[in-house]
């Protein structure tokens, strides 16, 4: 190849960077391995030079640290262990090249001297560590807050979370404390769309959606319809179809579908049995009541719906008194 070719292929295998991920590999799959590789290293500096940027105007200085000196985020983000495996993989393959082009960001860990926590470039940081290198960072006192904000966008800016990972992430912010409005900022959306999130994430098992994994491409929908099959089927099915080779063999989004199948079959001709409804003579106010073995839930509809929900969650401790009187009362009486 005469190197006016070789120069006007490159062109075109750049070209392409700024093109959706998919339609870019189909477009270079004819140039040679190195032009691929080449445009891979550019591409991956384009997709971080805003990160670098930012960290350079805010002035921060930027240090080489012992990569085992620095603690992971206490709040988890993924879920896929075997993508991930792959992911930092292919990052120590481009460091021990290039060396590390973009560094992270950590903050100090209060009260233990020279130790740090990773807010983002954990990837980047596994590979240092698989390297024996030292990780290339900036250093930055932060709260809790501002830590997982940092962290959140990070993840936003780079659209590499799934959607399950987006409600876990959420989930485990507001277990670990952090309030309504630190969550919005983190993952960039509103109340309602955060709040739909966490619902999704605690009604499904922690231990099925770590053996499902992170299943790019099942949106919202899906998600929803399987933690709602959940309600009508007990834990056993799934836990022994998680359990076999074969599931563990498929691809994570090929796992939630199997699971999705089973779950389907299992709550077939049994959801009616246990669903129920209620309204009064004015339809101003629908019931609906869905029970399972270990869950029921109350969904309250129609004009005066959420009002009506509001006046029983403020009768709930005489409620609750009126059930144990009720429940201990002799038979009989």
């Amino acid at each position: 190849m005469s190197r006016k070719d070789s120069k006007g292929m490159f062109a075109a295998v750049l070209g392409q960077l700024s093109e959706d991920k998919e339609r870019e590999v189909a477009a270079v799959r004819s140039s040679s391995p190195h032009l691929l590789k080449v445009a891979a290293g550019v591409r991956q500096m384009h997709e971080r030079s805003e990160a670098a940027e930012r960290l350079l105007r805010a002035g921060e200085q930027i240090v080489e640290l012992d990569a085992n000196a620095i603690q992971p985020s206490s709040i988890h983000d993924r879920y896929d262990e075997a993508y991930e495996a792959e992911a930092v993989s292919e990052i120590a393959a481009s460091m021990r090249e290039r060396g590390q082009i973009v560094p992270g960001l950590v903050r100090p860990v209060v009260g233990q001297e020279g130790v740090y926590q990773i807010v983002y470039g954990r990837r980047r940081l596994a590979a240092a560590k698989q390297l024996g290198m030292k990780f290339k960072t900036a250093i930055r006192d932060l709260s809790d807050e501002e830590a997982v904000i940092f962290q959140g966008e990070e993840n936003t800016a780079r659209e590499d979370l799934s959607f399950i990972e987006k409600c876990a992430f959420a989930l485990a912010q507001q277990e670990a404390g952090f309030k309504r409005d630190i969550i919005c900022a983190s993952l960039s959306t509103g109340k309602s769309h955060v709040s739909e999130m966490i619902a999704i994430a605690s009604e499904i098992p922690s231990e099925l959606l770590h053996s499902i994994g992170k299943a790019p491409g099942i949106g919202r929908p899906r998600w929803a319809e399987l933690a709602e099959k959940l309600l009508s089927v007990d834990q056993a099915g799934w836990k022994r179809l998680i359990a076999t080779a074969d599931f563990k063999r498929l691809t994570s989004s090929d796992r939630f579908e199997a699971v999705f199948k089973l779950l389907s079959n299992k709550s077939a001709g049994r959801h009616a049995a246990q669903l129920r409804r209620w309204a009064p003579p004015d339809k101003e106010i629908a019931i609906t009541i869905k029970s399972a073995a270990k869950k029921t839930v109350v969904t309250f509809e129609a004009s005066n719906g959420q009002d009506f929900a509001g006046f029983i969650t403020d009768q709930l401790d005489d409620l609750y008194e009126a059930f144990q009187r009720s429940s201990k009362a002799p038979v009989g009486d």
